[in-house]
């Protein structure tokens, strides 16, 4: 490990100097990948530095203690020792996790797509929720939020929603929501004061940008316009603005009808469509790592149930890693970061316990 830093710091240091020199600003390309490579190494390098430092007092401070008599000062460098030895042992842990492999995607917007399971219209109403739920976190992230498509019912819910979150390290925080969202409360129809179980299904792809290569040969896809449908708008039912995409070697179909422009709807339609043909392709691989789905909390598949929001006595439990908050209110508000930074050490422990095996 400690090899590896050393690289990573002479690295760091080239970065540095490549960056100071004159004429680099003029290649946006080039200035861009060592701004980028800077900032992936800074938290390393500052946790490295920080480490060999501390160190480094270990040595000074028993050095010191050798040659002093006085029992004051001696317990204040028995003190100063044994910070410096806590200090490199949380330090040593801290560079581990930091050298864990990246998710390339984990710097990458996110499309969320939100579809009502079994329930009808608790479902619908449930996945509207989780929709406002991930809309109100990603505004206290400072991300922003943009409607792709919306399937809504009369009272409220939504059948499917498309949507996509734009931020930095958005994948990293929300991939972990991908899965079955398992609701448990009285429906406000049901006169009998009977609890209800209803389901949703979130999946979180990574938005695919120009350093992936998703081709769509014009012979496999279907284009359709058609005038958007819904509960009324300025551009419902007046214009052929909406946009239906089908692809026909995987049947998936997408529909845009959220913008007053064709043109801006057709963009949305095949951002959403790359997204899925890039999930698949990332499924599939994943599928075959069998080792690296051991190595992730949960199973990694679509259908598993990964949450369970339990209205009457106010707890949400993530079954993944066994924690529960009796805190609905708050989650259903936006406030999961507990949850999230609870999945990430859980993957990361995972992780690190893979690594020591090999």
């Amino acid at each position: 490990m400690f090899d590896k830093l050393e690289d990573l710091l002479i690295r760091f240091e080239e970065i540095m100097s490549e960056l100071n020199e004159p004429g680099v600003a003029g290649n946006q390309e080039r200035f861009r990948r060592l701004m980028k490579e800077q900032s992936d190494l800074t938290p390393i390098v500052d946790a490295y530095k920080e480490y060999k430092k501390s160190k480094q007092d270990v040595e000074d401070s028993l050095s010191m203690l050798e040659e002093e008599s006085d029992e004051d000062m001696r317990e204040m460098l028995k003190e100063e020792l044994a910070s410096s030895k806590k200090r490199i042992e949380e330090l040593e842990q801290e560079l581990k996790v930091l050298l864990l492999p990246k998710d390339p995607n984990d710097d990458k917007n996110v499309i969320v797509e939100i579809r009502a399971g079994a329930g009808g219209d608790e479902a619908a109403l449930f996945a509207a929720e989780v929709y406002r739920l991930y809309v109100h976190y990603a505004e206290g992230q400072r991300w922003k939020v943009e409607t792709l498509n919306v399937d809504e019912i009369g009272i409220g819910g939504m059948k499917e929603v498309s949507f996509m979150i734009s931020g930095q390290g958005a994948y990293s925080r929300l991939k972990y929501e991908s899965g079955v969202h398992r609701v448990q409360r009285v429906p406000e129809t049901e006169s009998g004061g009977r609890i209800h179980t209803s389901t949703i299904s979130v999946a979180v792809m990574p938005e695919v940008d120009e350093d992936i290569d998703i081709v769509i040969d014009d012979k496999d896809i279907r284009i359709d316009v058609m005038r958007a449908s819904g509960n009324g708008g300025q551009c419902v039912n007046t214009t052929d603005s909406a946009v239906r995409l089908t692809h026909y070697p995987t049947g998936i179909v997408v529909y845009s009808q959220t913008e007053k422009s064709q043109l801006q709807n057709k963009a949305k339609a095949f951002a959403l469509l790359k997204a899925k043909l890039y999930d698949i392709e990332q499924q599939q691989r994943h599928d075959a790592e069998a080792e690296l789905r051991r190595s992730q909390i949960g199973t990694g598949d679509r259908s598993e149930k990964i949450r369970t929001y339990n209205f009457p006595q106010g707890r949400v439990t993530d079954h993944r890693i066994g924690l529960t908050l009796y805190k609905l209110d708050k989650v259903m508000n936006g406030d999961i970061q507990e949850i999230i930074d609870a999945c990430i050490a859980a993957d990361q422990a995972a992780k690190l316990v893979k690594m020591g095996e090999n």
